[in-house]
């Protein structure tokens, strides 16, 4: 049976699958990436769990698979086939998409920034499905985006397309590891929101589920809090709208697991700041921690067709 090789690479663990030419998921597996052991030996860890997974194909589906897709955190050249930088996994210059394909035995390999793969999937087959202009955020320990323009996510001229957690919103504020100050991410991400919350509940533990939770039963600290993120991603994201103009806004990560605690106020904060702009619609990503790997199956299989690739399904 034909299939295609997914991988989703992340900090501390992976998930793969096979996928079949009519988009079903033939074979799903999870491995940790073993970070601890340094940058080459994660890069041997994905090179060997992707040969496992060719030999499964193999051996199971009668044939070895046609691509591989490979999703990766960090600064990432799909161009050329390079894993940039990528600080959690220590990665410089690592040349994945070349080493995948002679550990494949030659087959075609893609290779793609994790939060635009991932915003791939939801715009494409996820949240998304039939819009021709969205925009997706990922809220998780930083922010970053995915810029959908008729199925395909713009990556921009140096790879660098969709960081809007680097949108100054508070200048002269929190200093960001970027080199600026008042960045989105230093207000908005889960992180961000963990770490106020444990400062104002004098727990350390605590976390922005814990706090989405705090705002729920009325505790006003938290709910200042959760006030300040909702104010500052909402004006990075008004920013971005007034950019980009999307029909479809997909919100994903850690900090929409809270649902309509997030989207409830997100909506009118937007909706306040607003004047000729034309608000999207404002929607929570369905794919879950599944996007990136299901984004990496589609742009394996965009590898073998021009269009009309199979539509992959959770």
């Amino acid at each position: 049976m034909r299939h295609v090789i997914a991988l989703d690479v992340g900090g501390t663990g992976m998930k793969a699958a096979l996928v079949g030419g009519s988009g079903e998921l033939l074979h799903q597996a999870r491995r940790a990436t073993g970070r601890e052991r340094g940058p080459d030996a994660v890069v041997e860890t994905v090179l060997d769990f992707a040969a496992e997974l060719r030999a499964y194909g193999e051996r199971h589906l009668g044939e070895p698979a046609a691509a591989a897709g490979v999703a990766v955190p960090g600064i990432v050249d799909a161009g050329r086939g390079l894993a940039v930088y990528a600080a959690n996994l220590g990665w410089s210059d690592v040349p994945m998409r070349k080493l995948l394909g002679d550990r494949l035995h030659g087959v075609p390999v893609a290779l793609g920034h994790d939060v635009r793969t991932g915003g791939l999937a939801e715009g494409r087959i996820g949240a998304g499905r039939g819009t021709d202009r969205f925009l997706f955020v990922a809220l998780g320990t930083g922010i970053a985006g995915a810029i959908g323009i008729d199925g395909t996510v713009e990556a921009g001229a140096h790879g660098f397309a969709g960081e809007i957690g680097h949108i100054v919103v508070r200048p002269g504020g929190t200093p960001c590891p970027c080199g600026q100050r008042g960045c989105l991410e230093r207000y908005a991400s889960a992180a961000a929101v963990s770490q106020a919350w444990a400062q104002a509940s004098g727990n350390p533990e605590a976390d922005a589920a814990s706090c989405a939770q705090a705002v729920e039963s009325g505790d006003e600290r938290a709910v200042r809090v959760w006030r300040r993120a909702v104010d500052a991603l909402a004006d990075g994201l008004v920013t971005a709208l007034t950019l980009l103009d999307p029909r479809t806004l997909i919100i994903g990560g850690g900090l929409a697991e809270a649902g309509e605690t997030l989207f409830t106020p997100l909506r009118a904060a937007m909706a306040r700041r607003v004047t000729f702009q034309k608000l999207p619609a404002l929607v929570p990503a369905a794919l879950g921690d599944t996007a990136g790997c299901l984004g990496a199956g589609l742009l394996a299989w965009d590898l073998l067709s021009t269009h009309d690739s199979p539509e992959v399904t959770a």
